[in-house]
């Protein structure tokens, strides 16, 4: 099993900054791909941005520019630094990892973002 905790979430002014944090323990595979996800009212759960444990990212359009995910590999953590924010970035994000043979996908209980225009 892979536990996944994130923090950093929070208040903040559009144009301000956050950044939000994900540690990962349990049984996690050296091949692996850590990940931002976030869900405002009413939407769907979208992609925010990737990290491979190589360290190749992917971000969503809407955050290019903006926001910066990187991680420990050692620590097994990840990193999501937030700049910029705009009132649309408010959402609960997700951390999520994906490992294994199968690429098995798992969540953490999210963390609330509000961005006040």
């Amino acid at each position: 099993q892979v536990q996944l905790v994130e923090s950093g979430g929070g208040l903040v002014q559009a144009g301000g900054s956050l950044r939000l944090s994900c540690a990962a323990s349990g049984s996690i595979f050296v091949i692996n791909i850590m990940g931002w996800y976030r869900q405002a009212p009413g939407k769907q759960r979208e992609l925010v941005a990737t990290i491979t444990h190589e360290g190749r990212t992917d971000y969503a359009d809407s955050v290019k520019g903006r926001f910066t995910i990187s991680r420990d590999n050692a620590k097994n953590t990840a990193s999501l630094q937030m700049n910029s924010l705009k009132f649309d970035d408010t959402a609960v994000y997700f951390c999520n990892l994906k490992t294994g043979p199968l690429l098995r996908s798992y969540w953490g209980k999210g963390t609330l973002v509000t961005v006040s225009a």
